[in-house]
Protein backbone atom coordinates (compact mmCIF):
# COMPACT_ATOMS: atom_id res chain seq x y z
CA UNK A 1 0.00 0.00 0.00
CA UNK A 2 2.33 2.45 0.98
CA UNK A 3 4.58 1.73 -2.12
CA UNK A 4 1.01 2.34 -4.67
CA UNK A 5 0.80 5.80 -2.57
CA UNK A 6 4.04 6.74 -3.15
CA UNK A 7 3.80 5.44 -7.20
CA UNK A 8 0.68 7.74 -7.27
CA UNK A 9 2.52 10.42 -6.41
CA UNK A 10 4.91 10.20 -8.38
CA UNK A 11 2.93 9.83 -11.49
CA UNK A 12 0.23 12.90 -9.97
CA UNK A 13 3.65 15.26 -10.01
CA UNK A 14 5.00 14.09 -13.43
CA UNK A 15 1.34 15.22 -15.20
CA UNK A 16 1.98 18.09 -13.13
CA UNK A 17 5.25 18.86 -14.36
CA UNK A 18 3.72 18.30 -18.00
CA UNK A 19 0.96 20.80 -17.65
CA UNK A 20 3.69 23.35 -15.91
CA UNK A 21 5.64 22.69 -18.90
CA UNK A 22 2.95 22.96 -21.61
CA UNK A 23 1.63 26.36 -20.20
CA UNK A 24 5.13 27.84 -19.95
CA UNK A 25 5.44 27.19 -23.71
CA UNK A 26 2.01 28.84 -24.06
CA UNK A 27 3.05 31.40 -22.59
CA UNK A 28 6.34 31.73 -24.54
CA UNK A 29 4.14 31.55 -27.92
CA UNK A 30 1.68 34.38 -27.08
CA UNK A 31 4.66 36.67 -26.04
CA UNK A 32 6.48 35.90 -29.58
CA UNK A 33 3.23 36.34 -30.90
CA UNK A 34 2.96 39.48 -29.40
CA UNK A 35 6.72 40.65 -30.03
CA UNK A 36 5.59 40.13 -33.80
CA UNK A 37 2.56 42.15 -33.50
CA UNK A 38 4.41 44.91 -32.36
CA UNK A 39 7.11 44.50 -35.34
CA UNK A 40 4.65 44.69 -37.37
CA UNK A 41 2.76 47.44 -36.81
CA UNK A 42 6.16 49.21 -36.61
CA UNK A 43 6.61 47.88 -40.15
CA UNK A 44 2.81 48.89 -41.15
CA UNK A 45 3.87 52.61 -39.72
CA UNK A 46 7.23 53.18 -41.11
CA UNK A 47 5.67 52.42 -44.62
CA UNK A 48 3.22 54.70 -44.05
CA UNK A 49 5.84 57.47 -43.51
CA UNK A 50 8.34 56.28 -46.37
CA UNK A 51 4.98 56.54 -48.24
CA UNK A 52 4.57 60.20 -47.26
CA UNK A 53 8.10 60.46 -48.11
CA UNK A 54 8.22 59.66 -51.82
CA UNK A 55 5.04 61.58 -52.03
CA UNK A 56 6.49 64.87 -50.64
CA UNK A 57 9.96 64.22 -52.95
CA UNK A 58 7.87 63.54 -55.97
CA UNK A 59 5.94 66.65 -55.61
CA UNK A 60 9.37 68.80 -55.12
CA UNK A 61 11.20 66.77 -58.32
CA UNK A 62 7.68 67.60 -60.13
CA UNK A 63 8.12 71.62 -59.00
CA UNK A 64 12.05 70.92 -59.59
CA UNK A 65 10.84 70.15 -63.08
CA UNK A 66 8.25 72.44 -63.97
CA UNK A 67 11.30 75.29 -62.85
CA UNK A 68 13.26 73.92 -64.91
CA UNK A 69 11.30 73.66 -68.09
CA UNK A 70 10.73 77.22 -67.11
CA UNK A 71 13.96 78.35 -67.00
CA UNK A 72 14.48 76.58 -70.47
CA UNK A 73 12.20 78.72 -71.97
CA UNK A 74 13.25 81.85 -70.42
CA UNK A 75 16.71 81.03 -71.62
CA UNK A 76 15.92 80.25 -75.65
CA UNK A 77 14.05 83.66 -74.93
CA UNK A 78 16.94 85.16 -74.21
CA UNK A 79 18.79 83.45 -76.97
CA UNK A 80 16.35 84.63 -79.57
CA UNK A 81 17.07 88.61 -78.54
CA UNK A 82 20.55 87.78 -78.65
CA UNK A 83 20.82 86.52 -81.81
CA UNK A 84 18.15 89.48 -83.23
CA UNK A 85 20.76 91.85 -82.03
CA UNK A 86 23.68 89.85 -83.23
CA UNK A 87 21.82 90.12 -87.02
CA UNK A 88 21.77 93.94 -86.16
CA UNK A 89 25.00 93.82 -85.73
CA UNK A 90 25.88 92.10 -89.15
CA UNK A 91 23.59 94.29 -90.69
CA UNK A 92 25.59 97.27 -89.41
CA UNK A 93 28.90 95.75 -89.96
CA UNK A 94 27.52 94.96 -93.85
CA UNK A 95 26.87 98.41 -93.77
CA UNK A 96 29.83 100.34 -92.37
CA UNK A 97 32.05 97.73 -95.05
CA UNK A 98 29.48 99.61 -97.97
CA UNK A 99 30.50 102.96 -96.79
CA UNK A 100 34.16 102.14 -96.30
CA UNK A 101 34.20 101.03 -100.17
CA UNK A 102 32.54 104.18 -100.87
CA UNK A 103 35.03 106.35 -98.96
CA UNK A 104 37.78 104.39 -100.62
CA UNK A 105 36.46 105.59 -104.47
CA UNK A 106 36.84 109.40 -103.03
CA UNK A 107 37.25 110.19 -106.88
CA UNK A 108 34.02 109.97 -107.28
CA UNK A 109 32.51 111.91 -104.86
CA UNK A 110 33.08 115.31 -103.35
CA UNK A 111 34.53 116.38 -99.64
CA UNK A 112 30.99 117.13 -98.53
CA UNK A 113 29.82 113.78 -99.26
CA UNK A 114 33.38 111.91 -97.95
CA UNK A 115 32.25 114.12 -94.77
CA UNK A 116 28.72 112.93 -94.67
CA UNK A 117 29.91 109.08 -94.66
CA UNK A 118 32.46 109.58 -92.01
CA UNK A 119 29.41 110.80 -89.47
CA UNK A 120 27.66 107.56 -90.57
CA UNK A 121 29.95 105.36 -89.72
CA UNK A 122 31.14 107.40 -86.29
CA UNK A 123 27.14 106.65 -85.91
CA UNK A 124 27.13 103.30 -86.55
CA UNK A 125 30.45 102.20 -84.96
CA UNK A 126 28.88 103.67 -81.70
CA UNK A 127 25.65 101.53 -82.60
CA UNK A 128 27.48 98.59 -82.93
CA UNK A 129 29.52 99.43 -79.89
CA UNK A 130 26.16 99.42 -77.87
CA UNK A 131 24.79 96.23 -79.38
CA UNK A 132 28.03 94.82 -78.20
CA UNK A 133 28.08 96.06 -74.80
CA UNK A 134 24.13 95.66 -74.40
CA UNK A 135 24.69 91.95 -75.73
CA UNK A 136 27.57 91.58 -73.10
CA UNK A 137 25.57 92.88 -69.73
CA UNK A 138 22.92 90.69 -70.47
CA UNK A 139 24.97 87.63 -70.83
CA UNK A 140 26.37 88.68 -67.31
CA UNK A 141 23.07 89.47 -65.68
CA UNK A 142 21.24 86.36 -67.19
CA UNK A 143 24.43 83.99 -65.90
CA UNK A 144 24.31 85.94 -62.50
CA UNK A 145 20.56 85.71 -62.08
CA UNK A 146 20.74 81.91 -62.55
CA UNK A 147 23.55 81.06 -60.56
CA UNK A 148 21.71 83.20 -57.42
CA UNK A 149 18.59 81.43 -58.42
CA UNK A 150 20.67 78.32 -58.00
CA UNK A 151 21.97 79.40 -54.94
CA UNK A 152 19.32 80.54 -52.92
CA UNK A 153 16.98 77.57 -54.10
CA UNK A 154 19.90 75.16 -52.60
CA UNK A 155 19.83 77.33 -49.37
CA UNK A 156 16.38 77.42 -48.49
CA UNK A 157 15.57 73.49 -50.05
CA UNK A 158 14.85 72.48 -46.56
CA UNK A 159 11.99 74.49 -46.12
CA UNK A 160 8.69 73.72 -47.74
CA UNK A 161 7.60 74.31 -51.46
CA UNK A 162 4.08 75.90 -50.62
CA UNK A 163 6.20 78.56 -48.01
CA UNK A 164 9.19 79.65 -50.33
CA UNK A 165 9.47 79.36 -53.95
CA UNK A 166 12.66 81.07 -56.09
CA UNK A 167 11.75 82.04 -59.57
CA UNK A 168 13.38 84.35 -62.37
CA UNK A 169 11.12 86.63 -64.32
CA UNK A 170 11.86 89.70 -66.58
CA UNK A 171 15.33 89.46 -65.76
CA UNK A 172 15.07 89.43 -62.09
CA UNK A 173 15.25 86.73 -59.17
CA UNK A 174 12.03 86.81 -56.76
CA UNK A 175 12.02 85.34 -53.58
CA UNK A 176 8.55 84.65 -52.29
CA UNK A 177 7.70 83.84 -48.71
CA UNK A 178 4.33 83.03 -47.38
CA UNK A 179 2.99 85.03 -44.41
CA UNK A 180 2.36 82.15 -42.15
CA UNK A 181 6.02 81.54 -42.15
CA UNK A 182 7.10 85.26 -41.23
CA UNK A 183 3.91 86.55 -39.22
CA UNK A 184 1.06 86.61 -37.36
CA UNK A 185 -2.62 86.24 -38.70
CA UNK A 186 -3.17 90.55 -39.16
CA UNK A 187 0.36 91.18 -37.60
CA UNK A 188 3.37 92.88 -39.00
CA UNK A 189 6.28 91.73 -36.24
CA UNK A 190 7.82 89.21 -37.36
CA UNK A 191 7.69 85.62 -35.51
CA UNK A 192 11.09 84.32 -34.41
CA UNK A 193 10.20 81.28 -36.30
CA UNK A 194 11.35 83.52 -39.01
CA UNK A 195 15.53 83.97 -38.27
CA UNK A 196 16.36 80.51 -40.16
CA UNK A 197 15.01 81.16 -43.79
CA UNK A 198 15.92 85.10 -43.00
CA UNK A 199 19.06 84.59 -41.87
CA UNK A 200 20.18 82.08 -45.44
CA UNK A 201 18.58 84.68 -47.39
CA UNK A 202 20.32 87.84 -45.96
CA UNK A 203 23.97 85.32 -45.96
CA UNK A 204 23.35 85.16 -50.17
CA UNK A 205 21.91 88.81 -50.38
CA UNK A 206 25.35 89.84 -48.47
CA UNK A 207 27.59 87.73 -51.35
CA UNK A 208 26.06 89.84 -54.07
CA UNK A 209 26.20 93.42 -52.96
CA UNK A 210 26.32 94.66 -56.55
CA UNK A 211 22.48 94.22 -56.73
CA UNK A 212 19.77 95.96 -55.16
CA UNK A 213 16.95 94.74 -53.27
CA UNK A 214 13.04 95.74 -53.49
CA UNK A 215 10.86 93.79 -50.52
CA UNK A 216 6.93 94.09 -51.09
CA UNK A 217 4.27 93.32 -48.92
CA UNK A 218 1.06 91.79 -50.84
CA UNK A 219 -2.54 90.59 -48.74
CA UNK A 220 -5.31 88.55 -49.53
CA UNK A 221 -8.86 90.76 -50.43
CA UNK A 222 -10.28 90.73 -46.53
CA UNK A 223 -10.53 94.03 -45.22
CA UNK A 224 -8.99 94.52 -41.99
CA UNK A 225 -8.59 97.12 -39.35
CA UNK A 226 -8.30 97.25 -36.03
CA UNK A 227 -6.21 100.15 -33.71
CA UNK A 228 -2.65 98.95 -35.20
CA UNK A 229 -3.56 98.93 -38.88
CA UNK A 230 -6.08 100.61 -41.24
CA UNK A 231 -6.06 98.37 -44.30
CA UNK A 232 -4.35 96.47 -46.70
CA UNK A 233 -2.49 99.24 -47.83
CA UNK A 234 -1.21 99.34 -44.36
CA UNK A 235 -0.36 96.00 -43.57
CA UNK A 236 1.46 95.47 -46.86
CA UNK A 237 3.54 98.39 -46.43
CA UNK A 238 4.23 97.35 -42.84
CA UNK A 239 5.46 94.02 -43.24
CA UNK A 240 7.81 95.26 -45.62
CA UNK A 241 9.12 97.65 -43.51
CA UNK A 242 9.38 95.30 -40.71
CA UNK A 243 11.61 92.40 -43.65
CA UNK A 244 14.05 95.70 -44.89
CA UNK A 245 14.46 96.80 -41.03
CA UNK A 246 15.15 93.06 -39.82
CA UNK A 247 17.29 92.58 -42.45
CA UNK A 248 19.15 95.63 -41.65
CA UNK A 249 19.56 95.67 -38.19
CA UNK A 250 20.17 91.91 -37.60
CA UNK A 251 21.58 90.52 -40.29
CA UNK A 252 23.58 93.77 -41.70
CA UNK A 253 22.45 94.39 -45.08
CA UNK A 254 23.16 97.50 -46.16
CA UNK A 255 20.13 99.73 -46.20
CA UNK A 256 21.20 101.44 -49.07
CA UNK A 257 20.83 98.61 -51.27
CA UNK A 258 16.80 97.82 -50.37
CA UNK A 259 13.48 99.84 -50.94
CA UNK A 260 10.41 98.47 -49.02
CA UNK A 261 6.67 99.05 -50.86
CA UNK A 262 3.31 97.74 -49.97
CA UNK A 263 1.19 96.55 -52.71
CA UNK A 264 -1.41 95.16 -50.62
CA UNK A 265 -4.26 93.14 -52.94
CA UNK A 266 -4.12 94.00 -56.02
CA UNK A 267 -1.28 92.12 -57.36
CA UNK A 268 -2.56 88.67 -56.19
CA UNK A 269 -1.15 85.16 -58.01
CA UNK A 270 -4.00 83.54 -57.56
CA UNK A 271 -7.73 83.57 -57.11
CA UNK A 272 -8.97 85.23 -53.83
CA UNK A 273 -12.35 83.30 -54.01
CA UNK A 274 -11.18 80.47 -52.04
CA UNK A 275 -9.09 79.70 -49.15
CA UNK A 276 -6.59 78.14 -50.88
CA UNK A 277 -5.66 81.30 -53.41
CA UNK A 278 -5.93 84.00 -50.72
CA UNK A 279 -2.90 82.17 -48.60
CA UNK A 280 -0.93 81.88 -51.88
CA UNK A 281 -1.69 85.21 -51.98
CA UNK A 282 -0.64 86.29 -48.50
CA UNK A 283 3.14 86.70 -49.28
CA UNK A 284 5.95 88.91 -48.48
CA UNK A 285 8.36 89.38 -51.95
CA UNK A 286 11.99 89.72 -52.33
CA UNK A 287 12.99 90.88 -55.55
CA UNK A 288 16.80 91.02 -56.56
CA UNK A 289 17.62 93.06 -59.12
CA UNK A 290 20.53 95.36 -60.72
CA UNK A 291 21.10 98.56 -59.21
CA UNK A 292 19.10 101.27 -61.09
CA UNK A 293 21.51 104.10 -61.86
CA UNK A 294 23.92 100.98 -63.42
CA UNK A 295 20.72 99.86 -65.20
CA UNK A 296 19.82 103.32 -67.15
CA UNK A 297 23.57 103.74 -67.68
CA UNK A 298 23.14 100.83 -69.85
CA UNK A 299 19.67 101.73 -71.43
CA UNK A 300 21.45 105.23 -72.44
CA UNK A 301 21.56 104.98 -75.83
CA UNK A 302 24.95 106.24 -78.06
CA UNK A 303 25.34 110.23 -78.58
CA UNK A 304 23.53 111.18 -81.39
CA UNK A 305 20.91 108.21 -81.58
CA UNK A 306 18.14 109.67 -79.51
Amino acid sequence: MRYFKISIIVFTSLIMASGCVSKKKLNEANAALEAHKNLLSRCEERNKELEGQVLDLTKKLEMANANLKKANDELASANVKLKSLEDQLLVMRSSQNSLLDQLNTASVINKSGAESIKKSLEAISQQSQYIKDLTKTMQYKDSVNLALALNLKKSLSDFNDSDVSIEVKKGVVYISLSDNMLFKTASATINSGADKVLAKIAGILNDQSDLDILVEGHTDNVPIANECLNDNWDLSAKRATAVVRTLQTKYKVNPTRMTAGGRSEFVPKASNANAAGRAENRRTEIIVLPKLDQFFKLMEAPKGQK
